[in-house]
């Protein structure tokens, strides 16, 4: 088994004891992703579409780094505030990812940071 950390300064730096993300073999994990603009270290989306969208750039980021994009991605936990977002949300994560990956999606009592959402994946790196 081969297995290495995944690191850019194109999405957030992990603000605790963890990894963006880690690969073994052909798998990518990555960690949750909030709406921190890596720029700045600052949440300034507001609102769930905004806050979606920077998320979708630091896992774009991420994939990037990694050699793959969203097409790549099997497997997606979301993580909302909010129910009542849930339409919202969905309308943006559509835009990344349309071919439609496995997912789970969970209202939570609360995020880091007070955000709106936060969402993790897993890709596949091999050939297809």
């Amino acid at each position: 088994m081969s297995m290495k950390k995944i690191m850019t300064k194109e999405a957030p730096a992990a603000i605790g004891p963890y990894s963006q993300a880690i690969q073994v073999d052909n798998l990518l994990f990555a960690s949750g992703q909030i709406p921190i603009n890596p720029e700045t270290g600052a949440v300034e989306a507001q609102g769930i579409e905004e806050q979606t969208v920077q998320v979708m750039k630091n896992i774009g980021a991420i994939l990037k780094e990694a050699g793959a994009d969203y097409k790549n991605v099997v497997k997606t936990t979301c993580f909302l505030a909010s129910m009542d977002d849930f339409a919202a949300f969905n309308a943006v994560y559509e835009l990344y990812f349309a071919h439609k990956p496995a997912r789970s999606c969970v209202a939570v009592k609360a995020l880091p940071k007070a955000v709106l959402c936060e969402v993790e994946v897993i890709a596949y790196l091999g050939q297809d």
